[in-house]
């Protein structure tokens, strides 16, 4: 018989589930590198990342699951809340990360899903909302459903606004639109956007764009409609507006992604090589949380999820201490990051810097971690 209940804290190990689902074969535990000084205890708070968790321990923290320890005693081992401790554990010799959760949370969180359970005078949401997320999800959130990338095809054939009701130049959020184009009056919202600027797939700073593969073009976010009325023109409400609505932009239909709880970090099961062809908001420096464009989308067989490290390519620079005249050498490329691909296109993706130990820029390379 147990006693102390909920007090006495058992060893269980809560397997990240969605991480051991991967059908990769797992490398080996002694080549996962722990970090310099790992603690051995660690108490789970709001706000914390798996990601973050695991990188308190682990060098890389997507090989998190290469460490993690199930029991089959803890009902849906696929969560990680508020509260649960991790601990650092060696199992002759090789290092085991483990969670100790108190009985009555433990057992309680684990409920929650697809029950409902009183544990104190509060409303308590879903087991999946409650439990910490892989990542941090409102650094994405706006870029899961926009901008996206189109070709200038789509663009051009896609519906455009005309003019604005009641005389406006410009329109916003509580104004009428009049739109050509909508054959279709089963699509009930749109998004307005606005060209953007072609992602030319160039490889380095000194290439010229004007001879680069144009791998699709930027569509800018502008905001949302409804289809009042039907025809032509169409009448539609703005919804909402992130900047003004002006004739001739262009309307796409709404597209309503999940956010993703729980990603599946991995690495790609085959060799890819890419670049940082552009930084969301256009700076010239990249750190850790910003939102990166990379020149590798599905036709490179790039998912969501797939963990890439970054290298600063080495600078070409003369040796004026070679025997040789006018000898130079290409210094090494150097691992500066790690971003992670959270949103897909046919030949880009967008990815989250996850680390950054070192500058990163723009035409940086990005290859298996």
């Amino acid at each position: 018989m147990q006693t102390h209940t909920g007090q006495k804290l058992r060893a269980a190990a809560c397997a990240f589930g969605m991480w051991l689902a991967l059908t990769s074969a797992p490398t080996a535990a002694d080549d996962v590198v722990l970090n310099a000084n790992p603690p051995q205890r660690y108490t789970v708070v709001p706000g914390d990342t798996l990601w973050g968790v695991a990188g308190r321990f682990l060098r890389d923290p997507w090989r998190w699951r290469e460490l993690w320890k199930a029991n089959p005693e803890i009902k849906n081992p696929d969560l990680i809340y508020p509260g649960d401790v991790i601990v650092l554990s060696y199992n002759h010799g090789t290092p085991e990360l483990h969670v100790e959760r108190s009985e009555v949370s433990g057992e309680t969180k684990a409920g929650a899903r697809g029950s409902t359970v009183k544990l104190s005078p509060e409303i308590r949401s879903s087991g999946i909302a409650r439990a910490i997320p892989t990542i941090p999800l409102e650094s994405i959130r706006q870029f899961l459903t926009h901008p996206r990338v189109v070709s200038k095809e789509e663009m051009t054939g896609a519906p455009y606004i005309v003019a604005a009701a009641d005389e406006h130049v410009m329109a916003a959020a509580g104004d009428r639109v009049y739109v050509r184009g909508i054959t279709q009056s089963d699509i009930p919202r749109f998004m307005i956007y606005r060209l953007g600027d072609p992602y030319h797939n160039v490889t380095s700073e000194t290439a010229s764009t004007s001879d680069a593969d144009i791998l699709g073009y930027e569509a800018i976010y502008v905001g949302d409609a409804k289809l009042e009325q039907a025809g032509d023109p169409a009448t539609l409400g703005i919804l909402r507006s992130k900047s003004e609505v002006r004739s001739g932009d262009r309307l796409l239909p709404s597209v309503e992604q999940e956010l993703e709880q729980a990603y599946q970090p991995h690495a790609p099961a085959a060799d890819v090589a890419g670049r940082i062809i552009a930084v969301v908001e256009g700076v010239s420096r990249i750190g850790q949380g910003q939102i990166v464009v990379l020149n590798l989308g599905t036709q490179q067989g790039i998912e969501t999820g797939h963990v890439l490290a970054v290298y600063q390519t080495g600078k070409q620079m003369a040796d004026p201490y070679s025997k040789t005249r006018s000898d130079s050498i290409k210094l090494p490329d150097e691992r500066t990051g790690t971003v992670m691909v959270f949103r897909t296109f046919e030949r880009v993706s967008y990815a989250l810097v996850m680390q950054a130990k070192g500058p990163m820029h723009r035409y940086d390379t990005v290859k298996n971690p």
